[in-house]
């Protein structure tokens, strides 16, 4: 897992070879600002205790207060979430939120935990967490394995602990307790707003326009529903128990129907539908390929088999910086992850702002606010990685890098001080 901070890292350099940036603000960069370990001691349903490791992360703050979910996974550590907080911290900057990057994990195999045990370990980490989350200070969200009725127990922790109601603490929360609209499907969403606005520039205009989705869970699900109902054609899907291809096109809904009876995409065998591999599914030829898993899921091993012309980093960090270079030479643009499944954390910051003024609106006002925020901060992206004749990835890092340059060199850097 320090493969996975350093290759975040070697794009932070490679961004600063691109845009004017002191040098003090790539040595504050490099290094997190503040991160908390801790145990959760949490009482078992048959009388037993057991310990979680824990943490959080709020790498930085320059541009306003930390923005980051929280996931329990069984093979979490602190080094899997410095490198989310460092990624959050750009794809805020690159879509002009004001925050910055925080993440949290608990390591944890949720599955084999009760509803009231899952309930009580999400009020522990609240406990534990308490004095470094708040509304002004660092805001979680849902990550893998978390969902509103957690975010909803841990929110009514804090309130409880602060004594007063704090719905603006955490995001993602069901919708009576203050969540947002369009919360949902917000992350495939605004990676569907990208596509959409980009649709010329990537050349996808045209009758052939299949896409493969490597992950089938929130966004995966999401981003199969819209492009289908626009027109693509879904040819292959997965999910962390198989894969599945079909020439003539997958009906999302029925797939996921058929995942929700079997456990698995694999349980859906209609319209020729037919098991494969996940290298067989990478290398199905497609115009789009979306990886909506987990990170590190496309390196030099099978990044060679992808036929695609787009991806678009649905989930966090799936493409690692070998693989990166490999599709780079082959022509294949990349939608990098801090720009393309930035459309979650702009809805979360609806959400937080929609707590803190008391006031709701509407899906429709939803969708468009998101909408313009991602076809506003894409085209920037785009028009600096052509000009410059750069990535994507490396564009939108540049992008990210300019904004919080500019406001980490407000407070002064060596030239101002020995000036």
């Amino acid at each position: 897992m320090d493969d996975l901070l350093s290759g975040a890292l070697s794009r932070l350099d490679e961004a600063a070879k691109h845009v004017e940036v002191d040098s003090e603000v790539l040595e504050k960069l490099k290094y997190a600002k503040e991160t908390l370990s801790v145990r959760l001691s949490v009482r078992m349903d048959d009388g037993s205790r057991r310990s979680f490791p824990a943490w959080r992360c709020r790498y930085d703050d320059t541009r306003g207060p930390t923005k980051g979910g929280i996931r329990f996974h069984p093979s979490s550590n602190v080094e899997e979430v410095t490198t989310l907080a460092f990624w959050m911290t750009f794809k805020c900057a690159v879509m002009n939120l004001p925050y910055g990057g925080g993440k949290g994990a608990v390591k944890v195999d949720p599955h084999s935990l009760s509803k009231s045990e899952l309930e009580r370990l999400s009020r522990a980490y609240v406990q534990a967490f308490a004095g470094m989350i708040g509304p002004d200070r660092d805001i979680p969200a849902p990550d893998v394995y978390t969902n509103s009725m957690i975010m909803g127990w841990m929110a009514d922790e804090y309130s409880s602990i602060v004594r007063q109601p704090s719905p603006a603490v955490i995001t993602g929360k069901p919708l009576p307790l203050g969540g947002s609209l369009g919360r949902d499907d917000a992350t495939a969403r605004g990676g569907y707003y990208l596509i959409k606005h980009l649709e010329e520039d990537l050349r996808l205009s045209g009758s052939a326009r299949r896409v493969v989705i490597q992950g089938y869970g929130n966004a995966g699900f999401h981003i199969a529903r819209l492009l289908h109902a626009d027109g693509y054609r879904i040819v292959g899907l997965s999910d962390s128990r198989g894969a599945i291809v079909c020439a003539d096109g997958l009906d999302p809904q029925a797939v996921q129907a058929a995942k929700e009876r079997g456990g698995s995409v694999t349980a859906y065998t209609e319209n020729g539908a037919r098991a494969v591999t996940g290298d067989e599914l990478l290398g199905t030829a497609c115009e789009i390929l979306v990886p909506a898993a987990l990170e590190d899921q496309i390196h030099k091993g099978n990044a060679g088999l992808i036929k695609a012309r787009v991806v678009l980093e649905l989930a966090n960090g799936p493409i690692t910086p070998d693989a990166d270079r490999i599709l780079n030479e082959a022509g294949v643009i990349v939608l990098p992850d801090i720009l393309a499944n930035a459309g979650g954390v702009t809805v979360s910051y609806f959400e937080w702002v929609q707590n803190r003024q008391g006031y709701y609106w509407g899906l429709d006002e939803i969708h468009e606010r998101l909408r313009v925020i991602m076809e506003t901060e894409g085209r920037r992206v785009w028009d600096m990685g052509t000009a410059k004749d750069i990535p994507m990835r490396t564009a939108a890092y540049a992008h990210a890098l300019e904004r919080l340059s500019k406001a980490i060199a407000a407070h002064g850097t060596q030239p101002f001080f020995v000036g």
